[in-house]
């Protein structure tokens, strides 16, 4: 079923402190997966550690994307292969359009492939720029305008969404995409999402909020807790959630832990 995300028995630790203490987890093409949990579980410490965040030190456990072990690689390594990550918080890159962004992000991934690649032509990267801003409805002012510079929550995360698109990756990490967002932004990303999401693209979306579920349909949804998976299942878990909250996990968890 195309290419997969393995995460196997992963242990992270950030200066010296363990985060992540065992998580497993398979996102495939095609696959919609939730992660959520309360603030201060390790989602995103999962994020920046499958992206190869320097500080995130993996003690113990496998990455593998395609097959291949993302460990030792490098954060550029792991995006030409296929994976990318959208920021909770993007930041901005003055001076630097988008336009000029994706291009010279399109182009490394080619060069990865073949490094004879001469880069794809300034006309076939309009035509697909444009397709994919109007597929998104974004304007298509955005390609002149500096990376994140001046913009405005919604504009970061819709600039997230066009990046994705334009970069066509195999895993898309969404950290807390919904993060600060009033409705209407929120249902514009949730709306790019669905439509770039199919049999080639699987998405992780992190957070610790049900009301983006409301727009983008999971297939599965686990509960992080304690730097674990504690509890997997379908759309209908994250709807428990937002009924119940996490108490009556925690509560599941501690007696658990007391019969030990």
């Amino acid at each position: 079923m195309g290419s997969a995300l393995e995460i196997r028995d992963l242990h992270v630790a950030v200066e010296g402190k363990e985060i992540l203490k065992g998580v497993n987890l398979t996102i495939r093409q095609g696959e919609i997966h939730a992660l959520m949990g309360p603030n201060g579980t390790g989602k995103s410490t999962l994020a920046y550690a499958l992206m190869g965040h320097p500080s995130y030190q993996v003690t113990k456990g496998q990455i593998l994307f395609a097959g291949v072990d993302l460990v030792p690689l490098q954060p550029d390594e792991r995006a030409r292969l296929g994976l990318f990550l959208a920021f909770q918080y993007p930041v901005a890159i003055p001076g630097v359009s988008i336009a000029n962004f994706l291009r010279t992000s399109i182009n490394a991934r080619r060069r990865a492939v073949d490094p004879e690649d001469k880069g794809i032509p300034i006309a076939e990267f309009r035509k697909m720029l444009m397709a994919k801003m109007d597929l998104l409805h974004v304007p298509h002012d955005f390609a002149g305008r500096y990376v994140n510079d001046g913009f405005s929550g919604g504009e970061k995360k819709r600039a997230e969404i066009l990046q994705m698109a334009a970069l066509e990756p195999t895993i898309a990490i969404l950290d807390e995409t919904d993060s600060g967002l009033d409705i209407d932004a929120l249902k514009v990303v949730a709306n790019g999402v669905n439509s770039l999401a199919g049999e080639k693209l699987g998405v992780l979306i992190i957070t610790h909020y049900q009301r983006i579920l409301n727009h983008i349909r999971p297939h599965f949804v686990h509960i992080l807790l304690d730097g674990r998976i504690v509890e997997s299942g379908g759309p209908e878990l994250a709807e428990h959630l937002e009924e119940q909250g996490y108490g009556w996990i925690r509560e599941r968890e501690d007696e658990a832990v007391a019969e030990v």
